[in-house]
C-alpha cells in the first residue's frame, strides 16, 4: 500500500506525499480561530472508522512532491504552519520544519503519535487513537491533547490518556462530526463535571472552509 521508504529522497524527508496545502482559518483546538496554512500529508495506517479524510490513507494516491516546493507555497501565505494527514510522522519531518522555521514561520502539527518524532515543532497536539497508541515520546510532548468523542467509551479513554501527558497539557474533547448530536450534551455535562478538560469544535465545518 505505500510508498517505498528505500526511497533515498522519501527517506531523507527531501519530499512528501503531498494530499493537499491551502490557507485557511484553524478550526479547532488551541488555536481555533486563527490564520493557518495547512500542509496535508498522505499515508495512514491507523485506520479510524470515523475518519473524515480517508483519500489520505494511501499515500501512493497523491503526488510525492519536493519539500523545496511546498515550503515555496506555505511562505507566501501565512506565519503560521500547520502539518497534519494523514499521518505525518510517518515520514522524515525534519527538511520541512527545517526550511519553515529557517523562514520564522510557526509551525504545528497534528498526529496519532503512534510513530517516532520528527521535525522541529512550535505546537504539537496530540490526538491519540485506540487503534494504535501514542509512543512514550509523543506523549511527553504534547501541548494538547484531543481525544474524539464516538460514544461514552471514549470518555474513559480520554481519562486514560490524560494521565500520560504533562500537567500543563490542554486537555480537549472534541465530538465525531457524524455524532455532534448526540455526543455534545454529554461532553457538555463531561466537562461541567471535570473542568480540566475544554471543548474542541470543528468550527471550520460551522463556517464552511476547508
Amino acid at each position: 500500500m505505500y510508498l517505498q521508504k528505500k526511497d533515498q529522497k522519501l527517506e531523507m524527508g527531501e519530499v512528501l506525499p503531498l494530499m493537499e496545502a491551502f490557507n485557511t482559518i484553524q478550526g479547532e483546538g488551541y488555536y481555533k480561530g486563527s490564520a493557518a496554512y495547512f500542509i496535508r500529508v498522505g499515508g495512514c495506517d491507523v485506520g479510524c472508522h470515523w475518519c473524515d479524510v480517508k483519500e489520505s490513507w494511501n499515500p501512493n494516491l497523491h503526488p510525492v512532491t519536493s519539500v523545496t516546493k511546498i515550503i515555496n507555497a506555505a511562505k507566501k501565505c501565512s506565519d503560521t504552519v500547520v502539518v497534519t494527514g494523514g499521518e505525518p510522522l510517518m515520514w522524515n519531518m525534519g527538511p520541512l520544519t527545517q526550511g519553515l522555521k529557517s523562514l520564522s514561520i510557526k509551525i504545528h502539527i497534528e498526529t496519532s503519535g503512534a510513530y517516532p518524532i520528527s521535525g522541529y515543532w512550535d505546537w504539537f497536539c496530540l490526538s491519540p487513537k485506540k487503534n494504535k497508541l501514542p509512543l512514550v515520546n509523543a506523549y511527553n510532548r504534547a501541548d494538547e491533547l484531543k481525544i474524539i468523542i464516538y460514544n461514552k467509551d471514549d470518555f474513559s479513554f480520554a481519562e486514560s490518556q490524560a494521565q500520560n501527558v504533562r500537567l500543563d497539557c490542554k486537555l480537549y474533547l472534541q465530538p465525531e462530526w457524524s455524532k455532534r448530536e448526540k455526543v455534545i450534551p454529554l461532553i457538555v455535562d463531561y466537562i461541567m463535571k471535570n473542568p480540566k478538560w475544554r471543548v474542541s469544535l470543528q468550527t471550520h465545518k460551522y463556517l464552511n472552509i476547508p
